[in-house]
C-alpha cells in the first residue's frame, strides 16, 4: 500500500498509508481527521503529550485538533486520513453518528480492539478503498466517499458495542453526543452545565443521570476537560502567553486561568510548558 492520496477540486483530502510516521508532507497538512489501526505487533504514540501503547488490532480515532507523535514502531499499522472538505462529519452526522463520539476535542480518546470478524470486515473496506484509489474515473470521488463512510460506520458500531450502547440506552447516547458537540462549539464562552442543559432543553440533573448511565465523567467534568485539553495544546504548540490563552479561553483574567489549570493538572502553566519533552 505505502501511501495513496486523493485530492478533490474543492480541496478535499483522503489518504491511506502504512507509513504515516515517514510522510512528512502529509503530517504537515492541517485539518485531517485520523484513524490508526495496528495490524501487527505494537506501536507507541503520543497524543497531546500523553503516551500510549497500541497493540495488534487496537484502533484509535483523532480529530484535526489532536497532536500525534510516533515514539516507536514495533509492528505494522494503517492510517486513514481525511479532511472536512472531503467528508464533513458534522454535516453528515445523520449518516455516521460519529461527531461527539469517535471525534471530539476532549482528552478522552475513543480506543477499541477489533475481534476476528471485525478485523475481517474492516480489512474488506480497506481493500475496496485501495481499489478505488486506483480507479481514475468520474465516479472515483463518490466511491471513495462511500467506502470512507463504511469505514467510519463500522468503527462507530464497534465502539458503541464496547461501551454497551444498547437500544435502551440509545436516547441517552444521543444526548451525550449532542452534549460533546455543544461543548466543542461553546467551551470558550459557556462553562456551566446549566448553559448546555438550556441548549438541550434538559435539566442539569437529567444530564448528570444520563452521563452516569453511560459510565462517563460528569457533565461539568467534560467541560473542564475540554478547556484543559485546549489549554494544553496552546501551551505546547503555540507561542501564546498565559494571559493570551486565558483571554482566548474566556477566563476573566490570567489568575483565574492559572487556578483552573493548576487544579486540573497539578502544575502551573509555566511548569507544564517547560516540562522535559514539551514542544519536542
Amino acid at each position: 500500500m505505502t501511501t495513496l492520496q486523493y485530492h478533490s477540486k474543492l480541496k478535499g483530502t483522503l489518504a491511506i498509508t502504512d507509513s504515516y510516521h515517514t510522510e512528512t508532507a502529509l503530517r504537515k497538512e492541517k485539518g485531517l481527521y485520523k484513524f490508526i489501526w495496528v495490524r501487527k505487533g505494537s506501536i507507541t504514540v503520543e497524543v497531546d503529550h500523553q503516551e500510549m501503547l497500541l497493540a495488534k488490532d487496537d484502533v484509535i480515532s483523532l480529530t484535526n485538533l489532536q497532536h500525534l507523535e510516533f515514539k516507536s514502531i514495533d509492528g505494522e499499522y494503517f492510517t486513514l486520513l481525511f479532511n472536512g472538505n472531503f467528508y464533513c462529519i458534522y454535516g453528515n452526522d445523520h449518516e455516521v453518528s460519529c461527531s461527539g463520539f469517535l471525534f471530539n476535542g476532549s482528552s478522552h480518546l475513543i480506543r477499541f480492539t477489533l475481534n476476528e470478524e471485525e478485523h475481517r470486515q474492516l480489512t474488506e473496506v480497506v481493500q475496496a478503498m485501495e481499489k478505488e484509489f486506483n480507479t481514475a474515473d468520474s465516479l472515483q470521488e463518490e466511491m471513495l466517499r462511500i467506502t470512507l463512510k463504511r469505514f467510519i460506520i463500522l468503527c462507530t458500531r464497534v465502539a458503541r458495542q464496547r461501551l454497551d450502547i444498547t437500544a435502551e440506552k440509545e436516547s441517552s447516547f444521543e444526548i451525550v453526543r449532542k452534549y460533546y458537540n455543544l461543548v466543542d462549539e461553546h467551551f470558550k464562552t459557556k462553562k456551566q452545565v446549566q448553559d448546555y442543559a438550556d441548549l438541550l432543553h434538559k435539566s442539569p440533573k437529567t444530564l448528570s443521570n444520563v452521563f452516569s448511565t453511560c459510565k462517563l465523567p460528569s457533565p461539568l467534568r467534560i467541560i473542564h476537560e475540554r478547556v484543559e485539553a485546549e489549554a494544553k495544546r496552546l501551551l505546547l504548540y503555540s507561542n501564546k502567553s498565559a494571559k493570551e490563552i486565558a483571554d482566548l479561553l474566556g477566563f476573566e483574567d490570567q489568575a483565574s486561568f492559572s487556578r483552573f489549570f493548576k487544579n486540573m493538572t497539578g502544575q502551573s502553566a509555566v511548569q507544564f510548558r517547560n516540562q522535559p519533552g514539551a514542544n519536542a
